[in-house]
């Protein structure tokens, strides 16, 4: 009998190429391939809400889908924001606090996992995720139709939305960093 096939684990795989995907248009400077982007972008975000779903009412969580899935989101999100920075969205400082705090918390993980303790996300790390998605989604909107209201690059509704995804990337960093203090000792011995 041939293996199941695991969708959960195959949208995360898609998230990736989606990601790829999304910066070969955000790199043509043609309103159609930044609507392509936009339109990916989308895709993308709905699948991480359902290979979350099918992982944990059909095929239950892997260890594939544990490591991978975050993977996925931090690589699909960074990859919008620095097309973001390019397109003038957004300023370099934000996304580099942004990439620190999601570097960092992926360096925590992989410090956790070898104690088999398993990070998992907690209701500011989900706010996270959901503020940065919906900002990207409103960011790559401005830049196929700035005049129905999405902000437009180098708008001062794109610096606000810069500010609040910033805020909360950082807010949930901090909360991980304290609720797991005593696990990341610096000291030389460890």
């Amino acid at each position: 009998m041939a293996p199941r096939i695991n969708w959960a684990n195959q949208l995360t795989i898609a998230r990736f190429w989606m990601a790829g995907v999304m910066m070969i248009c955000l790199s043509l400077n043609t309103s159609s391939a930044a609507l392509g982007a936009f339109i990916l972008f989308v895709i993308a975000s709905v699948t991480d809400a359902l290979d979350g779903w099918l992982a944990r009412r059909v095929y239950g969580c892997s260890t594939f889908g544990k490591l991978m899935d975050p993977l996925a989101d931090k690589v699909l999100t960074a990859a919008a924001f620095v097309a973001l920075v390019e397109k003038g969205s957004l300023a370099a400082w934000m996304v580099t606090l942004i990439l620190m705090r999601e570097l960092m918390i992926t360096g925590i993980r992989f410090v956790l996992s070898e104690a088999n303790i398993v990070l998992a996300a907690d209701k500011w790390g989900k706010w996270k995720t959901a503020v940065q998605m919906i900002v990207i989604i409103l960011l790559l909107g401005g830049l196929v139709w700035p005049e129905l209201g999405f902000p437009a690059p180098q708008s001062s509704l794109a610096s606000v939305l810069g500010y609040i995804t910033v805020f909360f990337t950082l807010l949930s960093g901090i909360t991980y960093f304290y609720r797991y203090r005593d696990h990341l000792s610096i000291d030389a011995d460890s």
